[in-house]
């Protein structure tokens, strides 16, 4: 007889490197989160319009329309495409970096500190590039060890983490799901700074978001380059 196959078994030191991958993968979805809740605050107190939060733009949208409001119609359909664009010039931007976040969030900053820097009494193009920010902003992130994440919104994370809780109290032994907290939790966060600032600042608050993005950007210089492959998007 053949003899049976061996079990195969992880090595305890790369168990240890795969928790720390996403230990510091997670300490990144937080702080990226707390960026966008941030904005997301500032944006809306600001000008009434969300900058990451699409799906409430969206429900906006579908009022204006139904209530003959052509302005407003308009207005938030270029803030959806605007978003729809962003994330996809994250994907690009990216690409074209190596796929490292560096890059990428120091475009993000650098659209975030030109929206808080505009001049002029219509704030619509500034407002457009905060939002366009907030797109690029997804594609820093997308996975921690297999596990899907969220920055700019957090419907999904919620979502998940019912439905993981919703397992829990069936007995079932998942992993995974507590862990869509920490996006939330981090967007809350941001959000309260970002209304503080705002009563402040007014719409020159991006500056901080801004500067917070450029330095998220630094600290991923010390995150190993294989690492940071497996958390943004392919």
């Amino acid at each position: 007889m053949l003899p049976s196959p061996t079990p195969l078994r992880t090595h305890p030191g790369l168990l240890r490197l795969q928790k720390l991958r996403g230990r510091i993968g997670l300490s990144l979805v937080a702080a990226l989160s707390v960026l966008a809740g941030m904005t997301d605050a500032i944006g809306f107190m600001a000008t009434g319009d969300f900058v990451s939060f699409m799906s409430g733009n969206t429900t906006r949208l579908a009022v204006a329309i139904s209530e003959g409001d052509l302005g407003l119609t308009l207005r938030l359909m270029i803030v959806v495409a605007a978003f729809v664009a962003g994330n996809a010039l994250g994907i690009v931007v990216g690409r074209l970096g190596g796929r490292r976040a560096l890059p990428l969030l120091l475009c993000i900053a650098t659209l975030l500190c030109g929206a808080a820097a505009w001049p002029f009494a219509t704030q619509l193009p500034a407002l457009l590039a905060a939002i366009i920010a907030m797109g690029m902003l997804n594609a820093a992130v997308e996975q921690v060890n297999g596990l899907p994440v969220g920055l700019t919104y957090v419907t999904g994370a919620l979502s998940r983490f019912g439905r993981g809780l919703g397992r829990w109290m069936l007995g079932e032994q998942r992993n995974g799901w507590r862990v869509q907290l920490i996006p939330w939790a981090g967007m809350f966060v941001g959000a309260v700074l970002g209304a503080m600032l705002e009563h402040r600042l007014g719409f020159q608050a991006l500056y901080v978001s801004g500067l917070l993005a450029a330095a998220l950007g630094l600290v991923c210089l010390k995150i190993p380059r294989r690492w940071q492959l497996g958390y943004m998007p392919r």
